[in-house]
């Protein structure tokens, strides 16, 4: 299940991937817009501003921007920095991976063998699909 981290992130994203000709948009308005508690907001966009995401200017006309073209955000990055794995269990993720301690036997595991499948076709989709395709899924989604 996709945390209200993550969906939080990825839509305050959306709202500046909107935003990119405009002057920076405040925590406030950006919370407001898309009903995210603004202390939350705050954290989230704090963790995206370090990964290199988000630019930050106080002050007067301050505010968020992207720091990257939103062709070149990836829901996969987002994930990774709001929530960590993509894996559905920890012996089937790639940057998360740990040993289940019930399993008796990791190359044999069935479980295992088909959530490998599960996250590497949810890696195929996260990877591919980037914040400038949201935005525009959701201007094709508004126009039907």
């Amino acid at each position: 299940m996709l945390s209200k981290k993550t969906k939080y992130a990825i839509k305050a994203l959306v709202v500046l991937g909107k935003n990119t000709d405009k002057p920076p948009m405040q925590i406030s308005k950006i919370a407001e817009e898309e009903r995210i508690p603004k202390k939350f907001l705050e954290q989230i966009l704090l963790d995206l501003r370090n990964a290199g995401f988000l630019y930050s200017k106080k002050g007067a006309g301050g505010g968020y921007s992207l720091n990257r073209d939103p062709k070149e955000i990836f829901l996969v990055q987002i994930m990774r920095i709001t929530d960590g794995p993509i894996a559905m269990v920890p012996c089937a993720s790639l940057n998360f991976y740990h040993k289940c301690d019930e399993c008796h036997q990791e190359t044999t595991c069935g479980i295992r063998d088909v959530f490998i499948e599960v996250r590497d076709a949810t890696l195929k989709i996260l990877s591919e699909t980037s914040i400038a395709d949201v935005i525009s899924r959701e201007s094709t989604l508004l126009s039907v």
